[in-house]
């Protein structure tokens, strides 16, 4: 849902630039939900402008690390209400809300927050991996103040990455939450000067996409997935997913590189 009045009703016809969607430098790429008139409030054009976005990069060899923001000094206020009453769903089919918080990207996802991030704003952020924040940003889910559950994953990811009873706080209350109380959760990676969320994130992300992406791909398949495998198998599992990796030219190339004392040229392969 939408904590803060979306503006306007969606329109019929579907603009062609509620997403925008950008290789920037250095293996990053950028998408940004362009909305700012009703707040980045997500629609079915966001929703599928995102997961196509996605699907762009995840198969670019140019891109490593992905950075979601929104325009405008707002992150995200979550789905916008008035388009869902006009039918307009802000969902993928396989990816769920947002097009991202079912099936989240292979590659690294850092969310650049500013403003707010509330409801299917804030799950679209827990959706990310890592969340760079302005000091001005406020987080929540405020769906039981108006009757609603958040169902977008937010409830289920939030209690795995902060403390449970934190966790119970921001969910039973619905309040909204500083961007400086959630770094100290753990929750936000970095905490930036207001406006400058998005050049945050981007340091960041240029720093990991510096690293080889079969490497970062595999690294985050384990974080991701190893949260559940039971002890006896934790092993197996892991090397399934990075043998691969250890047989590529990639791993080659960077044991060359150290020796040759040169940074490496990674291929992917």
């Amino acid at each position: 849902m939408s904590e803060v009045d979306s503006g306007p009703a969606t329109p019929s016809a579907t603009p062609p630039d509620e997403v925008l969607a950008e290789i920037v430098d250095g293996g990053v790429a950028v998408v940004t939900i362009n909305r700012p008139r009703a707040r980045n409030a997500v629609n079915g054009a966001v929703a599928r402008g995102i997961a196509a976005a996605l699907d762009e990069f995840d198969d670019s060899p140019e891109v490593s690390v992905i950075v979601l923001t929104g325009a405008g000094g707002t992150f995200s206020a979550g789905m916008d209400l008035k388009g869902f009453l006009t039918g307009d769903v802000p969902t993928v089919e396989g990816r769920g809300f947002g097009g991202v918080t079912e099936a989240p990207p292979k590659k690294p996802i850092i969310a650049a927050v500013e403003g707010y991030a509330l409801a299917g704003g804030f799950e679209l952020a827990l959706a990310c991996d890592l969340v760079v924040a302005s000091e001005d940003a406020r987080f929540g889910l405020p769906e039981p103040k108006r009757g609603l559950v958040a169902a977008a994953g937010g409830i289920m990811r939030l209690p795995r990455r902060i403390p449970y009873h934190v966790a119970m706080e921001i969910a039973l209350t619905g309040e909204h939450y500083p961007a400086a109380r959630l770094y100290e959760l753990g929750l936000v990676n970095r905490v930036t000067y207001p406006g400058e969320a998005l050049h945050g994130a981007l340091e960041l992300a240029r720093t990991i996409a510096a690293n080889a992406p079969l490497a970062l791909a595999a690294t985050k398949r384990v974080v991701v997935e190893s949260a559940d495998w039971p002890r006896e198998e934790m092993f197996r599992r892991q090397g399934e997913i990075i043998g691969p990796v250890f047989a590529s030219g990639d791993a080659m190339e960077g044991a060359v590189a150290f020796a040759e004392k040169r940074p490496p040229v990674w291929k992917g392969e």
